[in-house]
């Protein structure tokens, strides 16, 4: 009998310990795809006349060695992008957005704005498509010392197939009107980063 009362309690133990080690296996799971899905990068650089990585179209409105900065996380069904600059011309005003090529010895290689909802119209200029919901607006105002930072979140993810490959400085704050949305003047600098 005393056999019995040992060996039903060593099998109602084990029951027990599997119990709880398949009861915690679910709350984990989640976590685990949510982190293989999360994507995270930093790149924090100077801007350069001749590299491509981080270069300057405009030395005079972007200066040669002024720093860029940009932290992007993206996962869960939400995207979240900022830009950190120093160095720039004091009490500007900058547009930027994130740019579906990486940036080339010509302003216009980065190609146009990375779009989440892509516009069949090029230029994009709807502000059905060209808006801070559908695209990655990053746009700055300097204060008297030449630094800034913008931080812009979508409701969606970027993924392998659809993420920008640069962040681009323009001339001017970013428009809203029909028309004219998402444009905000001449390419000054541009970043590569893998989103």
């Amino acid at each position: 009998m005393r056999a019995l009362r040992t060996s039903a309690t060593i099998v109602l133990a084990a029951l027990l310990l599997v119990g709880c080690s398949n009861s915690e296996r679910p709350s984990d799971a989640p976590a685990t795809a949510v982190n293989a899905q999360a994507r995270a990068v930093d790149v924090a650089t100077e801007f350069s006349a001749s590299d491509t990585a981080a270069i300057t179209y405009k030395p005079d409105l972007v200066p040669l060695g002024s720093s860029v900065a940009v932290s992007s996380r993206s996962g869960g069904g939400s995207s979240t992008v900022t830009l950190t600059v120093t160095g720039l011309l004091p009490d500007h005003h900058y547009g930027a957005h994130a740019h579906t090529k990486p940036c080339g010895a010509a302003a216009a290689d980065s190609g146009p704005h990375f779009q989440h909802e892509k516009d069949p119209v090029t230029p994009s200029v709807d502000p059905a498509f060209a808006n801070p919901q559908n695209e990655i607006w990053l746009d700055l105002s300097t204060g008297g010392s030449g630094a800034a930072s913008a931080t812009s979140k979508v409701a969606w993810d970027f993924t392998d197939t659809a993420a920008p490959k640069s962040v681009v400085v323009h001339a001017n704050h970013t428009s809203m009107e029909p028309g004219k949305a998402g444009t905000a003047g001449d390419r000054l600098a541009c970043v590569n980063v893998g989103f």
